[in-house]
């Protein structure tokens, strides 16, 4: 664990008016010229918030974009989970210390240890032992919407903690996002006063994408020039995903080699396995 002193943090946490006195950090911070998105949204949420969070997340796949969220249950982990997945970098930022004894919630400590094993990042401004209060939560709120370009909000309750990250974004002069749903749904209030505020509707990737600026060029190319023969003859059978049998058939080499190179490649970022079909990232 490092601890990162006010001119060691990332230029947009410089620039807000209540910067933390120092970070503590584990694992390393992601490429400052990404466009970062915070995604925060209700701990109890719906199989619709569950899909929109997933599926807006993919969509994100190969773009300069770096997924922050707070590690709690609920939409946290799972903006977290959908960003590894698509191998985009990922800054978790619990209302907690650190220390895996302490880190809250404790039924997340596997996936902040998969975090930092794909190469992101934790960061807190509480010390190694904080255990987590509801202070310490707006306090570490205030640092995700610090740490961001924008704030996306999928499903929160009128009195939603995610309300106030929103908050804190709109006071710093970041742009906030949203995921309308059911008129019905208590878990859609949120968003839908957030749209009257001023918020910027999400319904797909591509509003996210041009929300935050990209174009469709902008998708980051992978150069297969380095790869091997074998896994430049996977990439060619991938022109349409394949499910893991199909594709180890056509490849007609051993079952244990074949996945052993479908693992190998999938830790490199040239393909990724979902819904139980292998594709090309």
């Amino acid at each position: 664990m490092k601890v990162l002193l006010p001119q060691d943090f990332p230029r947009r946490l410089r620039e807000i008016t209540d910067p933390p006195k120092k970070l503590y950090i584990e694992g390393a911070l992601p490429p400052e010229d990404h466009k970062w998105l915070a995604v925060v949204g209700s701990r109890k949420y719906t199989n619709y918030g569950k899909e929109a969070c997933e599926k807006l997340i993919e969509g994100l796949a190969g773009y300069p974009i770096v997924i922050v969220s707070g590690l709690a249950l609920g939409i946290d982990a799972l903006a977290h989970r959908a960003a590894l997945d698509a191998k985009l970098p990922c800054v978790a930022v619990p209302g907690s210390g650190l220390n895996p004894k302490v880190l809250y919630p404790s039924t997340n400590r596997r996936l902040a240890d998969e975090i930092l094993k794909a190469g992101g990042a934790m960061l807190s401004e509480f010390e190694s032992d904080f255990r987590a209060t509801a202070w310490g939560f707006l306090q570490r709120n205030r640092i995700m919407a610090g740490l961001s370009d924008a704030v996306l909000v999928i499903e929160a309750e009128q009195r939603s903690g995610s309300l106030v990250t929103s908050k804190f974004a709109t006071e710093y002069n970041r742009d906030v996002f949203t995921v309308p749903g059911s008129i019905f749904s208590s878990s859609s209030a949120g968003p839908h006063m957030l749209i009257k505020l001023g918020a910027t509707p999400i319904t797909s990737s591509t509003d996210l994408l041009e929300a935050l600026g990209f174009t469709a060029n902008e998708k980051v190319v992978h150069d297969y020039s380095d790869c091997t023969p074998e896994e430049k003859k996977v990439i060619e059978l991938l022109a349409e995903p394949l499910s893991r049998d199909d594709l180890i058939d056509t490849l007609g080499i051993p079952i244990s080699q074949a996945n052993a190179l479908l693992s190998f490649m999938e830790l490199k970022g040239l393909i990724k396995e979902s819904t139980g079909e292998i594709h090309l990232s």
